[in-house]
């Protein structure tokens, strides 16, 4: 309470202090990069961020030719989720001779955008997306469109967004080849898919491919939405496919199988047991923390909840106070996360040795916390015994007709 200026009589001043609620950030929001040539331009306007909250009217707008279809269409048949869509061109083959520039390369180039003159295309507009839309991306890809380069820059834009990339395993036509792909990445926000499902064209009267990156982005925002970021996509039945392109060779109990060579590879595979399923749950990371899609995951979260959840205490008077309701709002979000089964355990504290006088004078304070994520059951094993001690009450068991 400021006591400057006269006054005869009575003061009273709100003081709002304690700890502070962490919010978790939202993760069920993907991000899309499609082509659409046909879709509506003034609902789809080229390398622009669009936020739409009801998946079905973006169908609506997004015509019949391109990726943009397909990919919403795998999608909503998983979930409806908040997506930002960035619309891009169509690449087109030019140039003769050395300068020959295939419509895969014009494509590629044309997805992973450019930032000139402060203006973002591909998929560096996702970047901005939520300076213009309030809402930032945590489920990218670009189903269908994802080369390597794609991929890669995919990878960049997950690490800035604190997302998750999902790519396929761009031109891989066996195990071997999809399992060379995923060796050229070493990120932890990189899950790579092969193969493809396959779903019904009802135009075409067949089962056609359809990039299982889409099935895996709108099953990711589903998961998040009823289980929590904190379950993997692997093992989920999916609505939609009817096929997979490739055979892969898939056995529960059989260490030698196509999926877990792929699994092991750090490939997530396609299954079909009890409906088509995303088998495998690693991430492409050299770090073996964040071998798992839950660990990145998680890691992304309160990152981001924690900063996010302190951006009011900026400036705020460096008094022990404030260092106290910091810490005990952390660690009540750590409780509550505990209790829900989202992590296995986390707390938070004051470092003297790193917090010292000359650096609390300069109005430098460091919060230090750690966790520890929850990693999925990936190998369950069972020991199976064969005994004759059950033969010993075998003639009381006789007699009493149990």
């Amino acid at each position: 309470m400021s006591l400057a200026g006269y006054h005869h009589g009575v003061r009273v001043s709100e003081v709002n202090t304690g700890t502070t609620t962490l919010r978790i950030v939202s993760t069920a929001v993907i991000g899309l990069i499609a082509t659409g040539p046909t879709a509506d331009a003034a609902a789809f306007p080229l390398n622009t961020p669009v936020l739409f909250t009801n998946i079905a009217k973006a169908l609506d707008k997004a015509g019949q030719d391109g990726t943009l279809p397909v990919a919403l269409r795998a999608i909503a048949e998983q979930a409806r989720p908040v997506v930002v869509v960035v619309r891009v061109g169509v690449g087109v083959a030019s140039g003769e001779g050395e300068d020959a520039v295939t419509a895969e390369a014009a494509q590629t180039s044309l997805v992973i955008g450019t930032n000139t003159g402060g203006n973002r295309t591909g998929i560096q507009a996702l970047l901005t997306a939520q300076q213009k839309l309030g809402v930032k991306p945590r489920i990218l890809g670009a189903p269908g469109l994802d080369t390597k380069p794609v991929a890669d820059a995919l990878t960049s834009a997950a690490e800035q967004l604190r997302a998750m990339a999902y790519v396929s395993a761009h031109g891989a036509e066996d195990v071997s080849q999809a399992l060379a792909y995923a060796e050229g990445f070493g990120k932890r926000e990189t899950m790579v898919i092969w193969p493809d499902f396959k779903a019904w064209d009802t135009e075409a009267n067949a089962a056609v491919p359809v990039p299982a990156v889409a099935y895996a982005m709108g099953l990711r925002a589903k998961i998040d939405r009823e289980q929590g970021w904190h379950k993997s996509l692997s093992n989920v039945p999916l609505n939609g496919p009817v096929g997979i392109t490739k055979d892969v060779y898939f056995d529960l109990q059989n260490p030698a199988s196509d999926t877990t060579l792929l699994n092991e590879g750090n490939v997530t595979t396609l299954i079909n047991y009890q409906g088509y399923r995303l088998w495998g749950s690693r991430t492409c990371s050299t770090e073996e923390l964040f071998r798992f899609e839950t660990a990145t995951r998680t890691a992304h979260v309160l990152a981001d909840t924690v900063a996010e959840g302190h951006f009011e205490f900026i400036d705020k008077p460096l008094h022990p106070s404030l260092v106290k309701d910091i810490i005990e709002g952390i660690n009540a979000r750590f409780r509550s996360l505990k209790a829900q089964g989202y992590i296995l355990d986390g707390k938070a504290w004051y470092d003297t040795e790193v917090n010292t006088t000359e650096t609390l004078k300069s109005g430098k304070l460091v919060i230090d916390y750690d966790y520890t994520p929850v990693p999925p059951l990936e190998d369950l094993g069972f020991q199976q015994r064969i005994t004759d001690k059950y033969y010993a009450d075998f003639a009381l068991r006789v007699a009493t007709g149990q």
